[in-house]
């Protein structure tokens, strides 16, 4: 199923963040496009563009949905359905900058070197992705799902990541590699029929839960999470929720 942009921009600015945070650690590039791969509704894409107002910023990814929202944003001098695993550049790239979706790809010690192996020497390569799945968001997904519909959603299928060494021992070879890990302390507002950390995670990582099931079963185990969620992440007085959340971030600048 296509992805749902309204849902996912609830949170626009915690989920921006990272990505702010990640560019932060771009310095000097040699000439080039600047590729937003995994662009999703373009939220980033503004602050590529004026980050690098001489540059052409292309956008990458497999949602129409998202890529109508990132058109309207004005940013992109390109934007491309297509797949990350398959996607090649037309030109060698200065940076390809990558927020929150290489964790819905497989294969990672094959698919970093590919992608960095389009970089432009002396360019770079990079990337954040969410380091939950251990934390109780996300494992309660799958704990529900089996405990209520047993057989009905494979874990194995569920986005995920490799552990930082394995990161390091893949990425430190291809050049200059900066590897590091933040905990966000994220408040998500009250919401008035929901739990803020459901809310948060059925845009995204409970999607591939949420799809194997008819709207009452989904109905049903959305239900169980609220109530679950509660306990692990109790209300403030003002019914917001303080929500840690942790991700990944590395950079590897390419040889010149």
């Amino acid at each position: 199923m296509d992805w749902n942009p309204a849902l996912y921009a609830q949170f626009a600015g915690l989920r921006l963040r990272p990505a702010l945070d990640l560019l932060m650690q771009v310095g000097d590039l040699p000439p080039g496009e600047i590729c937003d791969l995994g662009c999703g509704n373009g939220a980033v894409g503004p602050v590529l563009a004026a980050r690098f107002p001489d540059r052409r910023v292309v956008g990458i990814d497999s949602s129409p949905a998202m890529l109508e929202q990132a058109r309207a944003t004005g940013a992109y001098a390109d934007l491309r359905q297509g797949d990350a695993t398959a996607w090649m550049p037309d030109a060698p790239p200065a940076l390809i900058f990558s927020n929150a979706l290489l964790h819905w790809l497989p294969a990672h010690a094959a698919l970093l070197p590919r992608l960095a192996g389009f970089v432009a020497p002396g360019g770079m390569l990079a990337v954040q992705v969410p380091h939950q799945n251990p934390a109780p968001s996300h494992r309660l997904w799958h704990d529900l799902v089996a405990e209520h519909f047993p057989g009905r959603f494979d874990p194995s299928t569920a986005p995920g990541i490799l552990e930082p060494a394995d990161y390091h021992r893949i990425l430190s070879p291809l050049g200059g590699l900066s590897l590091w890990e933040t905990e966000y302390f994220q408040v998500l507002p009250p919401a008035a029929d929901a739990h803020p950390v459901r809310l948060f995670t059925s845009s995204t990582f409970a999607r591939p839960v949420l799809d194997v099931l008819s709207e009452d079963e989904a109905e049903q185990l959305i239900a169980a999470y609220d109530l679950r969620a509660a306990r692990i992440y109790p209300r403030e007085a003002d019914g917001s929720v303080l929500f840690p959340f942790r991700r990944l971030f590395f950079t590897v600048q390419l040889p010149a």
